[in-house]
């Protein structure tokens, strides 16, 4: 293995702490971007290289894409928060649409030509068929998506114009640890945290006194939304894959999940299974902008990269989420 020099664009986040982990445990080189709006310092690895910044601060970026040669550039610097965006829809196009531009401006400017990008589920909003493949309808139904969807479509501007190659990637919902035991280990701790399996994972700690269901009037098999969840380890290891799929094509697309839905209720029994905690449950309204099934068809990335999740079950990637948890807060 040759070491190569990544950028990673909110890397003292959950997923881009975790690949850079992989990436250093691996022997490559990271440079770290990330403005700590929503994450802490002291999540950036030892190993790798910090610049405190807005990816949307043209000088500071230009300077360090003129300085520094990277082999590729992982871009995860984004709000995520579904529900936040459909009240603030305004500070969603901003971070994730408007700032992304100004990255991708420095990109061409410096003629940084390979990127992967963080997308998202929600840019087919409420699925016409199930498991979701890559050319399904895209119709966010929230803020969130839209502004994901808008970058996509920039992406492919900047391709066709300046030649830049890119990857999607679009996630489901990921959950998981990286082995609590050992040097890469790294798990979920948004802040606020608003995901359904660290909150839960929260109540079981005692932290909180209970998890919150949105709704249990959905068509579903319990009347609550189902979710295909992906172990953070397996996405970060596609995200490598996808890059270098870039050395044989311009542009790449890809559903990053496993392909199982599993609704809020089934989550809360195999957190139950998983912890020995009674977990206590209250019941609130729906939320703006939730599609009652997301499960994604990964047969593509399958097929191209050769992925193949290492982690499919429910109660391995709880058990992993449940370790880092008890040794986060124990």
């Amino acid at each position: 293995m040759i070491p190569q020099n990544y950028l990673v664009t909110g890397g003292a986040g959950y997923i881009g702490g975790t690949l850079s982990r992989l990436l250093l445990a691996a022997g490559h080189a990271v440079t770290i971007v990330d403005n700590f709006c929503h994450s802490r310092s002291g999540a950036v690895p030892d190993a790798a290289r910090l610049v405190e910044a807005d990816i949307a601060d043209a000088a500071t970026m230009t300077r360090l894409l003129t300085e520094t040669r990277f082999d590729g550039v992982f871009h995860f610097a984004a709000l995520i928060e579904a529900g936040e965006s459909m009240k603030q829809p305004g500070l969603y196009f901003e971070a994730n649409t408007a700032k992304t531009l100004a990255f991708l401006r420095a990109l061409a400017e410096t003629g940084t030509d390979r990127l992967v990008f963080s997308s998202t589920a929600a840019v087919y909003g409420e699925p016409e068929t199930s498991p979701i493949v890559e050319t399904a309808r895209l119709n966010p139904t929230n803020a969130y998506g839209e502004s994901k969807l808008l970058v996509e479509q920039m992406l492919g501007w900047f391709g066709r114009i300046h030649g830049l190659r890119y990857a999607t990637l679009r996630y489901f919902n990921v959950a998981g640890a990286l082995a609590a035991n050992s040097m890469a280990a790294y798990g979920e701790a948004h802040e606020p945290e608003s995901h359904l399996i660290p909150i839960i994972l929260d109540v079981a700690l005692g932290r909180r006194a209970a998890i919150s269901i949105y709704g249990d009037d959905y068509p579903t098999v319990d009347g609550t939304c189902i979710r295909d969840y992906v172990h953070v380890g397996d996405l970060a290891r596609a995200h490598l894959l996808a890059l270098r799929s870039l050395e044989r094509q311009p542009s790449a697309l890809y559903n990053l999940g496993n392909g199982q839905g599993f609704s809020v209720r089934e989550v809360i029994e195999a957190a139950r299974r998983v912890t020995g905690q009674p977990i206590p449950v209250e019941m609130h309204g729906r939320r703006a902008g939730d599609p009652a099934v997301l499960v994604a068809s990964s047969a593509k990335a399958q097929k191209d990269l050769g992925w193949q999740p290492e982690f499919p079950a429910l109660d391995d990637i709880l058990a992993s989420a449940w370790a880092w948890h008890q040794k986060l807060h124990g």
